[in-house]
């Protein structure tokens, strides 16, 4: 919700900026603005809110098949079968997913920021985890 107020003021203060810029620049200098400068400030501003909502993108969601993050750029699908562990470090910015060839990925929707809830959601990716886990040695036995 907070990006989307952000984004809105932004644009508007552009759109604001763009009204007032007509007649000569000012202090002597040649030239005048146009109308093609007003649409270019608005733009700018669209430009602007467009990257602030990037974001309120990230996301987690787990099912049955694995975890499904999306950051701010890029998403990754991973099944349950190549994750060693969820991590939420202390002092860490956001939790990590551990990878059985090493890699890390960072889920950026679960933010230190967020305090009880970030600790939930760990928990939850933990609890599911360790539930595929116990499924997938049932299975193999």
């Amino acid at each position: 919700m907070v990006c989307w107020v952000a984004a809105a003021a932004v644009l508007i203060v552009f759109t604001a900026i763009s009204f007032g810029l007509h007649g000569p620049l000012g202090d002597g200098a040649p030239g005048t603005f146009q109308r093609g400068d007003q649409a270019a400030m608005i733009g700018l501003g669209v430009l602007a809110a467009l990257g602030i909502l990037l974001f309120s993108r990230p996301r987690v969601v787990a099912d049955g098949s694995g975890i499904h993050v999306r950051n701010v750029l890029g998403g990754y699908d991973l099944p349950w079968e190549i994750i060693r562990a969820v991590r939420f470090s202390r002092g860490a910015p956001w939790a990590s997913i551990e990878l059985d060839d090493d890699d890390v990925v960072s889920v950026l929707a679960v933010q230190s920021a967020d305090k009880e809830y970030a600790v939930q959601a760990v928990r939850a990716l933990r609890t599911m985890l360790e539930s595929h886990r116990a499924a997938a040695a049932a299975d193999g036995a």
